[in-house]
């Protein structure tokens, strides 16, 4: 279905919405027909609140008199055990039961196919090979046997129709989920990602020097240090702090800052160009990848990449950035997220968005077809209907809210006007998450945050029960009112921006539209030369982040190079520019 009948749909639906919100002054007598109108209306109000009525009916003989376990295997997790703190407690309020997370190292998912058995929930890093041979060989629970999406989904089924059109499309003919951040408006951008966050306070502190391209961030990168040689512990600061638990077939730093400068996207062994619709694989001479590879070997030997950053995992990258002990982060939720509390504030210290001039970060589109980490229901699970009302909920405005800030009216609430506020509370949670928790929650905000870390719906889309928001708070009216310290009025006098969305949507970047494209299928054969070729380029290319001149930076990429084609690199190459031309066509479907 075309982009532009989609919108078309989805007005008529915000427009039929936005009518029968209108209120407020004299109403004129109904004439006949709009008395039946308005008659009809009170009809359908009252179906609906039938249905939910008889939605609450069913929940409530599903869920157990004792507390259930449900095993979520999670490729996505960063976490192992069970979910604790506020979101377990709120497991246990509604659906009595807990959430063992269970993530995906190497040999996992192997692992738990040969067991038969991948758990109750079970949530996808992408929809290719992995997910599609759980499907092939019946892993999956089918959303249509007994009415289990009618039934128990069906506020999935109402809103998300065409997620589910993909995923039964891609899955042969049956629906066995659908992908994660679903959109509403199919020509809207997403939020930025890529916004390099960097150090502002020490910015203002050099006079907002110039930062046309890499070399640029490098030098200033260097002055800061000069200038903040210690982090909030007194330990030795760098430019950037990386950790290694996220690589997929290519080191998932160096990938991604192709991305922030370059506006590619990662593409099986390599990038995609987005405007030209090119394939550029990651071993091309001069390409984004290896240009990537050299930023960050530069900052090594200039002393600027914290040497733990190959052997630390993703909790002491956030440690370091919490404690300011890095000055860079291309990523947002990685960079100002951690650092930016009302202590560092107060402070006058603060991360915003920095990008070199010269760089083109991508921006996604927004997807109604949902992007490609899926949710989906393991096919032995003995409590499917629970696992499909857990997934509903976690898809109603009140579930996307909770998972992303804490629980209603302790941690957030509607305001008479409509609009969407945080509480003292839950401000405090979402600007540092070692924030305690009150009102009979334990642990700080941290404990129980969101251990599946994955979405339903995209966190710029449109959150129906507000009054015209959507489920991003930087973009709540009561958030960005006004400058929330000095150092964040410094940064918007200085880039005339009220948020760092609206600033990264007014400098250079590359828009992906969202599309109906998954990855396709490799053989057995292609997949082994696939693992052996992605263990080639991670390994080698964290020996060239680490190597300390530059001639032996190059005599690594060569070896990384012949090693790769030794192995069967250029099969793999083919195969993505293969899918390049698939992608390019779903994209010409949409534009």
């Amino acid at each position: 279905m075309k982009a532009k009948k989609i919108v078309a749909l989805l007005l008529a639906s915000v427009m039929t919405l936005s009518l029968m919100a209108c209120g407020g002054g004299s109403t004129p007598a109904p004439s006949d027909s709009a008395a039946a109108d308005e008659a009809d209306d009170e009809e359908d109000v009252d179906d609906a609140a039938g249905d939910a009525d008889d939605y609450e009916e069913l929940l409530a003989e599903i869920i157990p008199e004792e507390t259930v376990t449900l095993d979520v295997f999670d490729q996505l997790a960063n976490y192992s055990g069970e979910q604790i703190g506020w979101f377990g407690q709120i497991m246990l309020e509604k659906f009595n039961v807990k959430l063992n997370i269970i993530p995906d190292p190497d040999g996992v998912y192997e692992t738990r196919m040969e067991s038969g058995n991948l758990g109750d929930l079970v949530i996808w890093g992408n929809d290719g090979d992995e997910y599609l041979q759980a499907v092939e060989k019946g892993m999956l629970y089918d959303w249509n046997e007994d009415d289990l999406l009618s039934d128990y989904g069906p506020y999935i089924k109402e809103h998300m129709p065409y997620a589910l059109e993909k995923n039964t499309n891609i899955s042969g003919g049956t629906t066995y989920g659908f992908g994660f951040a679903v959109a509403v408006d199919p020509q809207a951008r997403g939020d930025a990602m890529y916004t390099w966050d960097l150090r502002w306070d020490l910015y203002k502190e050099l006079g907002y020097p110039e930062i046309k391209n890499l070399d640029d961030m490098v030098e200033v990168l260097a002055q800061m240090k000069e200038i903040c040689p210690t982090d909030d512990n007194g330990k030795t600061t760098y430019g950037v702090s990386l950790f290694n638990d996220w690589d997929g077939d290519m080191v998932m730093f160096v990938k991604s800052l192709a991305q922030a400068y370059y506006g590619y996207d990662e593409f099986g062994f390599g990038l995609y160009d987005p405007d030209t619709q090119t394939y550029h694989p990651c071993l091309e001479e001069g390409g984004p990848y290896i240009q990537a590879l050299k930023f960050y070997n530069t900052l090594y030997q200039r002393g600027l990449l914290d040497p733990d950053s190959q052997t630390q995992k993703y909790d002491g990258m956030v440690e370091d950035y919490q404690n300011g002990a890095a000055f860079l982060n291309i990523f947002n939720f990685l960079g100002s997220a951690m650092y930016n509390s009302d202590a560092h504030a107060q402070e006058g210290k603060a991360m915003y968005p920095c990008p070199p001039s010269e760089a083109h970060p991508i921006i996604y589109g927004q997807n109604v077809y949902g992007g490609n980490r899926i949710w989906s229901i393991g096919a032995k699970s003995e409590y499917p209907e629970l696992c499909m009302a857990i997934l509903n909920w976690l898809s109603t405005p009140e579930g996307r809210m909770t998972s992303e800030y804490g629980p209603k009216d302790i941690c957030w609430y509607y305001g008479e006007d409509g609009k969407t506020y945080f509480t003292d509370l839950g401000r405090a949670a979402k600007l540092d998450p070692k924030t305690e928790m009150a009102e009979g929650y334990s642990g700080t905000f941290e404990d129980g945050n969101f251990k599946m870390n994955n979405e339903t719906w995209a966190i710029d889309a449109a959150n129906p029960d507000s009054n015209g928001e959507t489920y991003n708070y930087k973009k709540w009216a009561s958030f960005t009112a006004e400058p929330n310290s000095e150092i964040e009025a410094d940064w918007r006098e200085k880039t005339g921006c009220a948020t760092p969305d609206e600033y990264m949507g007014s400098v250079g970047f590359t828009l992906a539209p969202g599309t109906t494209y998954s990855a396709g299928v490799r053989s057995d054969e292609l997949q082994v030369v696939w693992n052996q070729v992605a263990t080639c380029i991670k390994d080698n290319s964290w020996k060239a982040i680490y190597a300390s001149t530059d001639e032996e930076f190059d005599q690594i990429v060569a070896d990384m190079i012949a090693q790769a084609d030794e192995y069967g690199y250029d099969q793999c190459v083919e195969f993505q520019e293969n899918e390049a031309k698939l992608r390019a066509a779903a994209e010409d479907a949409v534009r």
